[in-house]
């Protein structure tokens, strides 16, 4: 086996071993059985909200073994497919096994990183709200490039993107949009992108070509199931309804069906436009939810953040990524350190790689914390 294989092989079985003990197999099995017994029970659905909890919980744990099986025999197979080529002298059968160990070894590297992904919301979709900063219209058009570059990230995940509020620009791009990210761990991976987005680049909008700073804020909060209990009393909301645009301006709605709420007490301010005044209301509680979740979860962190001797690498609701167009093309992200010169990649939804090291560094960071306390 050449040595270039050779190292590929042991990447993937590191990568395995630490998934087997994050797994913690036999405990695993155990729980797998338990939950099978539960799910077999026919009181279980007498509380459908604990039942579907418990089915959620089950599937997770069950998708999670099977993709540890699945790699574990892709591993196995090809390697036994290259010793059988190297046996035969078949070059064909040694490269196609070779071919498929790399894609073995990419697909390790993202379980990794999804196994770091137990936080109690990680599993939940995600609002996804993105505003643009000061600037006019660079900061617009700024704010719907990050727009695409996130609607780009969830299409080749497979996630389902739904727009729940719009609001264009006056000459290009938007002032704000808010989206909903449907599917597996959608909060768990985009929650590091909260926290403002700098833009350095040539400004097209700019008839001396002169170059242009641009900032737009990003917020990820996750979207609260009716398992979560949030407090809310009425009488500190107001509820406004109006007209509003269709996302591009495509179209005007001829009645008040957009709703605001603003809830007096936080401050909080949360808007749907995009679907009738009935489901707009209950998105906009259900967006409510969710920023007042993340403002707990925020004085919690903030909390065990001034206990801590060190502080750690993640910061969250400040400047976290430059992107840099011209004169040179680098996109970096400044609390990881990591950087790219792949600006077109990056901004096509190419963000694996920084969503990853996001996460690794704020589960590195909890260790360390723990272990400290």
């Amino acid at each position: 086996m050449r040595a270039e294989t050779q190292a590929i092989v042991t990447a993937i079985g590191e990568s395995l071993a630490l998934l087997r003990r994050r797994l913690d197999w036999e405990t695993a099995l155990t729980r797998l059985e338990e939950y099978d017994a539960r799910a077999e029970d026919p009181t279980l659905w007498d509380d459908p909200a604990n039942a579907q909890k418990i089915m959620r919980e089950r599937q997770q744990l069950s998708d999670s073994m099977d993709r540890y099986r699945a790699l574990e025999s892709g591993l196995n197979d090809n390697v036994e497919l290259i010793e059988l080529g190297e046996m035969e002298d078949d070059a064909d059968v040694i490269a196609e096994a070779e071919a498929a160990l790399v894609e073995v070894k990419a697909s390790a590297e993202t379980a990794e990183l999804e196994a770091l992904l137990s936080g109690e919301m990680d599993g939940m979709d995600a609002f996804i709200e993105i505003n643009s900063g000061a600037g006019g219209t660079e900061s617009c058009d700024w704010a719907q490039m990050l727009s695409r570059m996130y609607t780009r990230w969830a299409e080749k995940r497979g996630f389902k993107v739904e727009v729940m509020e719009y609001s264009g620009g006056e000459e290009a791009g938007i002032k704000s949009v808010t989206y909903q990210i449907k599917g597996d761990n959608a909060f768990g991976w985009m929650k590091a992108e909260s926290g403002v987005h700098r833009l350095v680049r040539i400004s097209p909008f700019d008839s001396a070509a002169r170059r242009h700073t641009s900032f737009s804020s990003v917020q990820v909060t996750p979207v609260i199931d009716d398992t979560i209990e949030i407090e809310i009393n009425p009488s500190d909301l107001r509820i406004d309804t109006y007209r509003s645009s269709g996302a591009g301006g495509q179209h005007v709605n001829t009645t008040d069906s957009a709703v605001r709420i603003t809830h007096a007490p936080s401050g909080l301010v949360v808007t749907s436009s995009e679907k009738s005044q009935h489901q707009n209301r209950d998105i906009a509680m259900k967006m409510l939810r969710s920023r007042l979740y993340d403002m707990e979860m925020q004085k919690r962190r903030d909390a065990a953040d001034a206990q801590r001797t060190e502080q750690s690498d993640i910061g969250w609701g400040h400047q976290i990524r430059s992107y840099v167009l011209q004169p040179y093309q680098m996109v970096k992200d400044l609390r990881t350190g990591l950087e790219t010169s792949d600006t077109g990649g990056v901004l096509d939804g190419d963000l694996d790689a920084f969503m990853g090291a996001a996460l690794a560094a704020e589960v590195s960071g909890k260790s360390r914390a723990d272990s400290e306390g």
